[in-house]
């Protein structure tokens, strides 16, 4: 079920142009959503969104209007993002009814460029899931295939896509959480490099690892989105100071080959010509023979269009390391992070108030889900005294030995290449019973957050009507390479 409607950048230059109706178009997204099978959305904008369109329309003529990026571009937004007015409940009872006073830093990009907020997309319960199962408000199914899983965590913005929802949408990925739903889901989607898109806003899960990141039906969408996003935020310190490129738009990432008409006409400058391709082959022992093949060639494509390909080892990538010690970091980061949730200032109050102790645990054992309970305790526990040298250290210690075995492979290669998900969207209900084999689905894009390199997936193929995505992995801060080997591969 491909999304067969207009680009983010159609959007806009033809409603600037008035061929298109943006409070049409709007109400369109709101018909197909009412009749859609997917519950791919938790809470939806619709009288704001269409009161905001109907303003594009009528100002679209004016200098101010014409200048917006995203004028008039209907985009959804994971339910982990603060919407300033619109219910942000991370997917968890334990936040239903809670109302953000304040937008995060993407969102308020995203409306200083005119993009018309759809709603907020449904996911795993704070972000700890593969398959978009854990969610308080029930599973979102896949486009595909209405027995499966759309990926997760960020797995309800990917099928809207999908489906013709929504034109964008924003994720956030913390160990894979925005490539294994565009993988499950065949759309783009791109986890930045650690510290390019402000985290303001985002409710934290593992703060060391997670990133907001775009999700569009095609490459150039994406990196029109990344480029919106990365604008600087001085609320949130560990976003990057960065210098412009050569060529750079007013942000970072929008690079100067992907503007409108090039992308329109498909210039032959843009090439992947001389580019150096590694394939890890840690990342494709074990994966399906149809995923396999597909992204073998899908690589071929990319030598065959110049680029250079070598199968490369990165020994220390092996599951029994990075997968481990990014489960330890991540779940004890999340034991921090999660205790702020205790329905006294906002959120889940249940009953009567008894002493703080019983309070407290009474509220989160109602208000929060097993997976989401899971982690809180293996988190405390790797964290507790005795333990936090033998289990979270030493995962720090692995984690700078994944980063310099990156950062060696990416000296000698322009990127790297190899599957996003190991297999493709399994079925509701086969996973989600066993934990550990949730956690071994997560076995190719955890390692990249560890490193907080950029990866990007991309649709390179079906087994049985269902999409395999390719995972593209770039050095820090060059989003602009990969966006080029996918845009290239995606004309291809």
């Amino acid at each position: 079920m491909k999304n067969g409607n207009l680009s983010a950048q159609e959007v806009v230059e033809r409603i600037k142009s008035g061929d298109v109706s943006c409070e049409d178009l709007v109400c369109r997204i709101y018909e197909r959503i009412e009749r859609s099978e997917l519950n791919a959305f938790i809470t939806l904008n619709k009288e704001n969104a269409v009161e905001k369109a109907r303003e594009a329309d009528k100002r679209k003529n004016e200098d101010e209007y014409r200048r917006k990026k995203l004028l008039g571009v209907p985009v959804a937004i994971k339910d982990s993002i603060s919407t300033m007015g619109i219910q942000t409940t991370c997917a968890s009872k334990i936040l239903e009814g809670y109302v953000p006073p304040y937008d995060a830093a993407v969102i308020e990009a995203l409306k200083r460029e005119g993009a018309i907020l759809i709603g907020k997309t449904n996911m795993d319960e704070f972000c700890m899931g593969t398959s978009t199962e854990t969610s308080y408000y029930g599973p979102t199914r896949n486009p595909y295939d209405l027995s499966r899983v759309p990926g997760g965590s960020s797995g309800g913005s990917a099928a809207a896509i999908a489906a013709g929802e929504t034109v964008i949408a924003l994720g956030s990925d913390t160990g894979g959480s925005i490539r294994c739903p565009a993988s499950f889901c065949g759309v783009v989607g791109l986890k930045p490099t650690y510290g390019l898109v402000s985290r303001y806003g985002l409710i934290a899960y593992a703060n060391s690892l997670e990133q907001i990141g775009p999700m569009a039906s095609n490459v150039t969408d994406t990196a029109l989105l990344l480029d919106v996003i990365s604008a600087k935020d001085e609320r949130d310190t560990t976003q990057a100071k960065l210098k412009l490129k050569n060529n750079a738009s007013a942000n970072y990432c929008f690079p100067w080959w992907m503007n409108a008409e090039r992308t329109r006409t498909g210039n032959e400058e843009i090439n992947v010509e001389g580019m150096r391709i590694g394939v890890p082959k840690e990342f494709i022992e074990g994966v399906s023979p149809a995923v396999e093949k597909s992204v073998w060639n899908a690589v071929h494509k990319l030598e065959d269009s110049g680029a250079s390909v070598e199968e490369i080892s990165m020994r220390s990538l092996k599951l029994k390391y990075a997968l481990a010690s990014y489960y330890i970091i991540a779940m004890s980061e999340a034991s921090s992070n999660l205790a702020r949730f205790d329905g006294l200032r906002y959120g889940l109050r249940t009953g009567r108030d008894e002493d703080w102790h019983t309070t407290f645990s009474g509220i989160r054992g109602k208000g929060f889900g097993e997976e989401v309970k899971r982690r809180i305790i293996l988190g405390t526990y790797a964290l507790s005294a005795g333990y936090y040298g033998r289990y979270y250290l030493k995962a720090l210690k692995v984690r700078t030995r994944i980063k310099a075995e990156f950062e060696d492979a990416l000296k000698k290669h322009d990127i790297l290449a190899m599957p996003t998900m190991p297999f493709v969207a399994f079925e509701l209900g086969e996973r989600i019973k066993d934990p550990l084999s949730l956690y071994l689905a997560d076995v190719n894009t955890v390692p990249v957050n560890l490193a907080g390199v950029p990866s990007l997936s991309i649709p390179c193929g079906f087994s049985h009507g269902l999409p395999i995505g390719l995972q593209l992995v770039g050095n820090h801060f060059e989003e602009d390479t990969i966006l080029r080997a996918a845009f290239v591969f995606e004309r291809l």
